[in-house]
């Protein structure tokens, strides 16, 4: 590892990292309403934004800069296991084909900002759409955190910053500038900010991918020297478990833990806040239908990225936090100019993302934290404020917890994170098809969910870590591994559905329903559709 800072791959970083943050207060005139002080606006970028825009914007939503560096560390630490991201993400876009144009009509009907906005129309139940927002709040934040994790891995290994050993102030610093700047032009202005930025931040990433994926086997000598040198590595003993360290190939006895894995991640990617304000900010249903059909594109690139883990082990890359393994191997293998740029894709591939993050949970807080119970008549200007100052609070909250505690926690209780999401899914995909389920049957398969699923992960050991060692453990009644996330789905739906069978048959009192079916269809244009905030989110009853 580089033991002085690298000068020429430090000032393209920089050059890159100051020509995003122009951009970021810049994007406040782009597309600008005539009143921006409402969530719409900051918070949805007015709903306006076309099949390119949502398409970019959504990729640097989902392909952050935790993806770009974890995915091939699970490779470079295990092996094909780390593999499981790829079918996933396959596996996700015909699953949300089937639901997002609907979420997206309906909440352009009724304003809905968030997805606990449209849980609370649909069941009448603040007690149910709070928790969906508490869901996604807890879910958010250390993925939010992740993001961090990325940007240190890149200046550590430019040297910025110092070593272990130098004060803490000055170790963080350009960390603590970075994300200053961040929260700066987020708090300004708003979607539109990463919007903008995730241009330049995908053409990074397609460029560095596009390079290394050719580059770097010609300096290795090919990929069957690469895949060779791979499979050695990983087929040597780990001390700390006695068994091998991984393999090129998943075998038989992985299959449960890699479908399971694979499954649940994919339903659990678009029930995270940030997936569905990027989906809310496109201006009509069909731009959401085609971006179904055109983000795997993503995939492709994902597949490749992934191909980095076995290019740094067979480049004999050692480093002692695995998150650390594709800088370094950039570093190793790049001249200093184009590391520069890798590194840039890698610091821009967190930003945007941490900004849609924030915007998201802020959104969450504002409109069924805040609004529902704090100030039921909060007039659109304050809700814009207060939400512009959680997303600063949210981001502090993030940095706290990244400085203060252990990598390898932040990433495990982003796993945990996934596990919780996961709960909200039969509230937003069922409701969005079906009102048979009743609000308390949801709300008590939620709560079982959570429970099982926080449980089970906090009883997952590792080499490292005596809890939240993992995400996958032993399927009761069926006795193979598998993730956490999905079996504690499959608790929640079979509460859900049980319950909801008796709360009808004692005919359990049900809450009142303010969509109708035309709502789940309806376009922007169609008559009846608004384009702003209907006038029951000013505090009428029944608004949100």
């Amino acid at each position: 590892m580089n033991n002085g800072v690298n000068g020429v791959a430090l000032a393209v970083f920089l050059f890159f990292f100051v020509a995003v943050t122009v951009m970021g207060f810049l994007a406040a005139r782009w597309r600008a309403a005539e009143n921006a002080n409402n969530l719409d606006e900051w918070g949805l970028g007015g709903r306006s934004f076309g099949t390119w825009i949502t398409w970019f914007l959504l990729g640097g939503d989902l392909y952050t800069a935790y993806t770009f560096v974890a995915v091939p560390a699970a490779i470079y630490a295990a092996g094909a296991s780390g593999f499981f991201a790829v079918p996933y993400t396959i596996l996700v876009y015909p699953l949300i084909f089937t639901f997002l144009p609907r979420l997206w009509s309906v909440s352009h009907k009724h304003g809905y900002v968030t997805t606990s906005d449209f849980v609370r129309g649909r069941f009448g139940s603040k007690g149910l759409s709070l928790a969906v927002a508490v869901t996604g709040i807890l879910a958010t934040m250390p993925y939010i955190a992740l993001q961090l994790v990325g940007i240190q891995a890149v200046l550590d290994v430019m040297g910025v910053g110092g070593g272990e050993n130098t004060n803490w102030f000055i170790k963080d610093l350009p960390l603590l500038i970075a994300f200053g700047v961040l929260a700066a032009y987020t708090y300004s202005s708003g979607l539109r900010a990463p919007a903008l930025i995730a241009f330049v931040k995908d053409a990074l990433i397609y460029i560095v991918i596009a390079v290394a994926i050719i580059y770097i086997p010609i300096k290795l000598g090919g990929f069957d020297d690469i895949f060779a040198k791979a499979g050695a590595a990983l087929s040597k003993e780990n001390p700390a478990t006695g068994l091998p360290r991984g393999a090129l190939a998943s075998g038989e006895k992985q299959q449960w833990a890699y479908a399971t894995l694979a499954l649940g991640s994919a339903l659990a990617l678009f029930m995270y806040p940030h997936s569905i304000t990027a989906t809310l900010s496109s201006r009509s249903r069909e731009v959401i239908r085609r971006n179904t059909t055109i983000l795997p594109l993503y995939s492709l690139m994902l597949g490749l990225l992934a191909l980095l883990g076995f290019m740094a082990i067979a480049a004999g890359v050692k480093v002692d936090n695995g998150q650390l393994a594709i800088p370094q191997l950039f570093e190793d293998m790049f001249p200093d100019w184009f590391t520069g740029v890798a590194f840039a894709a890698i610091g821009i591939g967190a930003l945007v993302p941490a900004a849609i993050m924030s915007i998201a949970a802020a959104n969450l807080f504002t409109r069924n934290i805040y609004k529902d119970f704090l100030k039921p008549d909060a007039t659109p200007e304050q809700e814009t404020k207060v939400s512009k100052l959680v997303s600063l609070m949210v981001k502090v909250g993030a940095l706290i917890f990244v400085l203060g505690m252990d990598k390898t926690v932040a990433i495990n209780f982003q796993l945990l994170g996934g596990i919780w999401i996961l709960q909200t899914f039969p509230a937003l995909v069922g409701g969005l098809f079906t009102r048979w389920f009743h609000r308390w049957a949801l709300l008590a398969g939620w709560a079982v969910g959570m429970l099982y699923g926080t449980i089970a992960a906090y009883g997952v050991a590792s080499p490292t870590q005596k809890h939240f060692g993992g995400s996958q453990k032993e399927i009761p009644g069926i006795g193979e591994i598998g993730y956490i996330g999905l079996t504690a789905f499959v608790l929640n739906v079979v509460v859900t559905v049980v319950l909801t069978v008796v709360l009808r048959a004692v005919k359990a009192p049900d809450g009142v329903d303010e969509t109708s079916p035309s709502d789940y269809t309806a376009d922007a244009g169609d008559p009846g559709v608004e384009t702003e905030l209907p006038p029951a989110t000013a505090g009428a009853p029944g608004g949100h």
